[in-house]
């Protein structure tokens, strides 16, 4: 959105003696950062069905100064950061500041937002070949090297390659994503924030991960995207009941991501709804990767006619629900999830 970006730009560049705006340079990652399903395939070669605004404003500057307003945790070179610094390319000091409208721990990849965003600011002190893919990677193997997460490339991926008005649905066996179009005036998709905090670092994060590449193991197989649920019930005696379960919810959310994709060029927004709110159920009942805030979100939303369809997005454990919603309803679902969660005892929720 244009005019997020440029209230952004000049909230940032506000203190002059700070940025000379003639001199400063701006980079964004357009970010498009709610799954619509299929979050928990990133690991598994699978499809992803992925439809805010982080921007970066510098300055090249001659002298280097490190400044932190709101450091939490105390940070140092440590040998396995050092060991990393490999630079081929030198990088001019440079004044910057970031500002985002993506809420951290939400689920809405606050992370690979920056990621891009530091990305294409560094394009710009020094031009590479432009190479979006080799650009993707870079900042996924930032992100597991020194933010500890082993997420796949989904957040990447769509911040990268994403485009206005239109899903993704990424095959992340070949990398290849295929656009699909959003972009119907009556259509709305409105981002719920449950400000029930997750981390994916130290978190049940890593262990589904873990368990489903068990479970194909088991199976024979490198990856779930090559199992079906007729396999899956012919060894289910062989896997634990935990293994089961999380792995028939990856091949199921295989199916729906498919037919969710199929549904929505075909403008089939009640059968898309229908995926979204079963990919929810399986996330809480096979996955458990929801919570009672979740629910409560997704339950709230689906109680008012001209919803499709309601579900968590990102990795869970907190954060924000999806909603797919006739556009001339969405005053009433705001006020009636309102209502909902200010019940005393209920949770604290923002929408966007």
């Amino acid at each position: 959105n244009k005019n997020i970006i440029k209230k952004q730009v000049e909230l940032i560049i506000i203190n002059k003696r700070s940025f000379a705006w003639r001199q400063a340079q701006q980079s964004l990652a357009p970010h498009q950062a709610y799954n619509m399903l299929g979050e928990t395939l990133i690991y598994h070669h699978c499809f992803l069905l992925y439809p805010i605004i982080t921007t970066m404003v510098n300055q090249v500057v001659s002298h280097h100064l490190f400044v932190s307003l709101n450091l939490e945790v105390p940070q140092y070179l440590s040998p396995s950061i050092l060991h990393h610094l490999r630079w081929t390319v030198p990088v001019p000091g440079f004044r910057a500041v970031v500002a985002s409208t993506v809420p951290l721990g939400g689920g809405l990849s606050s992370s690979a937002s920056l990621e891009v965003a530091f990305y294409t600011f560094l394009q710009q002190l020094k031009p590479d070949n432009g190479d979006k893919m080799s650009k993707v990677l870079t900042c996924q193997k930032a992100e597991h090297t020194h933010a500890g997460v082993p997420c796949g490339i989904m957040d990447q991926f769509v911040s990268v390659f994403g485009i206005e008005g239109h899903a993704l649905l990424i095959d992340c066996r070949s990398l290849e994503a295929i656009p699909v179009p959003l972009a119907d005036p009556d259509l709305v998709v409105l981002i719920t924030n449950s400000n029930v905090k997750h981390s994916l670092t130290g978190s049940e994060y890593p262990i589904r991960r873990k368990q489903c590449e068990e479970a194909a193991s088991a199976l024979g197989k490198d990856s779930l995207r090559n199992v079906s649920i007729r396999d899956l019930e012919e060894a289910k005696a062989t896997l634990d009941d935990v293994t089961y379960r999380r792995a028939r919810h990856v091949v199921e959310e295989i199916e729906r991501t498919v037919q969710a994709a199929e549904a929505l060029k075909r403008g089939a927004y009640k059968e898309f709804g229908k995926l979204m709110v079963e990919s929810h159920n399986s996330l809480r009942n096979q996955y458990e990767v929801s919570c009672s805030e979740l629910d409560e979100l997704v339950s709230a939303a689906m109680e008012v006619e001209g919803v499709y369809g309601s579900r968590m997005t990102g990795g869970g454990f907190g954060g924000c629900t999806v909603t797919l919603l006739q556009a001339h309803v969405v005053d009433k679902v705001i006020h009636h999830i309102q209502v909902i969660t200010q019940t005393p005892g209920s949770l604290r929720m923002e929408t966007n």
